[in-house]
């Protein structure tokens, strides 16, 4: 099976992640994928091949060589984003890519547009992998999965490419924010290891968002709203008036590289209770301990003005910057940045304005920056790969691999 029908494979299984269920892993769709890879990775010659009970799977490339060498590892996950369905992804090839707007769905007009998404014109002459316009692609991640597997196997099938012993993980519910929180480390028993989750050619991320959720409850009184004048207090209004307090240019929409955010995701309420979820997300330590005390700090304004008890307030972190680890040892950093050199791949040194399975990894224990996949826009209708990004991933693995056993690191 090559690259991209291995990929085309994977997003037809239905791996939407539910951060509801309290399930590990959340979505029953997950552990039906994790056992098609484990057969899978029987048939392509893998071995130490396991499933854990929450959908861990994990395999052994043996060294094929005698002396020793570091062994590393490769991860990716097996779920996709819940903000879009990923039920009967339809994947699509434009060949030979001309530069103009593709029309993904004519039965519905929907168009990817240049206007819209103009880096798209960086891949003239590709071969672009989209959607159908009614799901999200499925890239982020299973087009990692596919190019570790293809690697694998690439390396399975050719013992002339020296390597160490290799170890792979594919994880649930990353998307969700748990990818990690049950992955064995000791057992995955790698010094250093790679997720290949990141987004398009070239990039190598070793800096990502600190990271917390913020759950708000305001609570109201109902009365007749023709008789309610000093007696109602509307939970609406006053979560409208939180809002507001917070700074408004400090969005998602609004910010960049290393610039920090609040970002409301949900809202739903009535008169007598309305619940906010923000993600809080900074950079820099200090500013991301600062964002939090912000709210609170804001919480306690509204208590002051509608009574104490209006408003709770309920804040998780949920992981953070993983260069405080990995600046210790940049062996790890080194070590990739060449191996994309070599095979002709500029790397581009990006903050991750968000999170993978490598920040909450690198602080149990296994430094583990990120790699590019080759996908953009994740997690909607207009995301799209090339093919030849994909390639170079793959190529990217196998010289990881090479070098390591070379001592190139």
């Amino acid at each position: 099976m090559n690259l991209i029908e291995r990929f085309f494979n994977y997003v037809s299984f239905d791996t939407q992640s539910d951060d509801k269920t309290g399930l590990t892993p959340s979505t029953p769709g997950q552990m039906i994928f994790a056992h098609h890879l484990a057969e899978e990775l029987k048939k392509i010659g893998m071995a130490d091949i396991t499933i854990d009970k929450n959908g861990y799977v994990m395999a052994t490339l043996p060294s094929n060589v005698e002396k020793d060498i570091p062994v590393i590892g490769f991860i990716a996950h097996l779920d996709t984003s819940p903000d879009m369905t990923g039920r009967k992804v339809s994947p699509q090839i434009i060949h030979n890519y001309d530069g103009n707007d593709i029309l993904l769905n004519r039965e519905e007009n929907i168009v990817l547009r240049v206007q819209d998404f103009p880096e798209i014109t960086n891949y003239i002459g590709k071969d672009l992998i989209t959607t159908n316009g009614k799901t999200l692609l499925g890239a982020d991640d299973k087009a990692g999965i596919a190019e570790i597997m293809t690697a694998m196997e690439y390396l399975l099938q050719h013992s002339e490419i020296k390597h160490g012993k290799i170890r792979i993980a594919f994880t649930p519910d990353e998307e969700i924010g748990q990818g990690a929180s049950k992955f064995d480390v000791q057992e995955f028993g790698a010094k250093w290891a790679y997720t290949i989750d990141g987004g398009q050619i070239g990039e190598l991320q070793y800096e990502n968002f600190n990271a917390a959720v913020a759950k708000l409850n305001f609570f109201g009184r109902n009365v007749h709203p023709g008789y309610a004048k000093h007696k109602m207090i509307n939970s609406i209004r006053i979560a409208n008036q939180f809002i507001s307090m917070l700074p408004r240019h400090e969005t998602p929409k609004h910010t960049e590289d290393y610039e920090g955010f609040f970002h409301l995701t949900q809202f739903n309420g009535n008169v007598e209770q309305t619940t906010l979820t923000y993600i809080i997300r900074d950079f820099d330590k200090k500013h991301f301990e600062n964002r939090k005390k912000e709210m609170e700090h804001l919480v306690r304004k509204i208590n002051t003005e509608f009574g104490e008890g209006t408003c709770e307030i309920h804040i998780a972190d949920q992981y953070f910057n993983m260069y405080e680890k990995i600046e210790q040892n940049m062996r790890v950093i080194e070590l990739a940045r060449k191996a994309m050199l070599d095979v002709g791949v500029v790397p581009k040194e990006l903050p991750i304005r968000g999170g993978t399975d490598g920040a909450q990894l690198s602080f149990k224990g296994l430094l583990c920056p990120n790699i590019f996949s080759g996908g953009h826009n994740f997690h909607g209708r207009y995301e799209y790969i090339p093919v030849q990004s994909m390639e170079k991933a793959v190529e990217v693995i196998v010289k990881i691999a090479e070098m390591t056993a070379n001592g190139k690191r």
